[in-house]
């Protein structure tokens, strides 16, 4: 054998793991995970303290009228009308749920397992569109359905995705039929 050889034989591999550094490293990996879940816990709080003046939401009425339209899929959130970053957290508006969606002549019903239901009363509904992104969520271009609705003295968006996005137009059509027909009968009386 060369000697080359012989000395590459003979060299033995250094000890690769210190364990005392590498468990080191793993804890303050996780207490900084933990720290930035827990700041971003409190940034939710302090959302949902600044945003305290909204109302309760209303609840369905028992005679709603017969149903227009309904609509199953997934409640994306709530954000101040204009402003898709702004999400409204309180009231339970900044939880992602299921949802099943109605409409019936007096208004727009949210039914959402685990999470608050609420009912938008036809007289506060101010726009149907489609739309391509709300806080946290964003598809393709006319992905999302967003309501805008007025509740206490604010305009909020709420954006809803149903399991078959091709009944989204329907929906915007006939949300935004019912508010021209009542502002037409609010500006007659």
């Amino acid at each position: 054998m060369t000697p080359v050889l012989l000395l590459a034989a003979e060299k033995e591999s250094a000890q690769v793991t210190d364990w005392a550094a590498r468990i080191g490293w793993v804890v303050g990996l996780a207490l900084f995970v933990a720290l930035v879940y827990w700041l971003m816990r409190e940034g939710w709080k302090w959302r949902g303290t600044l945003q305290g003046d909204l109302p309760e939401l209303p609840a369905a009425p028992d005679d709603r009228g017969p149903e227009k339209l309904s609509l199953s899929g997934r409640y994306h959130g709530s954000t101040t009308a204009g402003q898709w970053l702004d999400r409204i957290v309180a009231r339970g508006l900044g939880t992602r749920s299921r949802a099943e969606l109605t409409l019936t002549d007096a208004g727009l019903d949210v039914v959402r397992p685990g999470a608050s239901d609420f009912f938008v009363p036809v007289a506060q509904l101010r726009e149907a569109r489609l739309d391509k992104g709300i806080a946290g969520k964003v598809l393709t271009e006319g992905g999302l359905l967003i309501v805008t609705w007025e509740h206490g003295d604010r305009l909020i968006d709420s954006g809803f995705r149903s399991d078959h996005a091709a009944e989204h137009n329907e929906w915007v059509e006939a949300i935004n039929s019912m508010i021209e027909t009542n502002t037409r009968e609010g500006a007659e009386r």
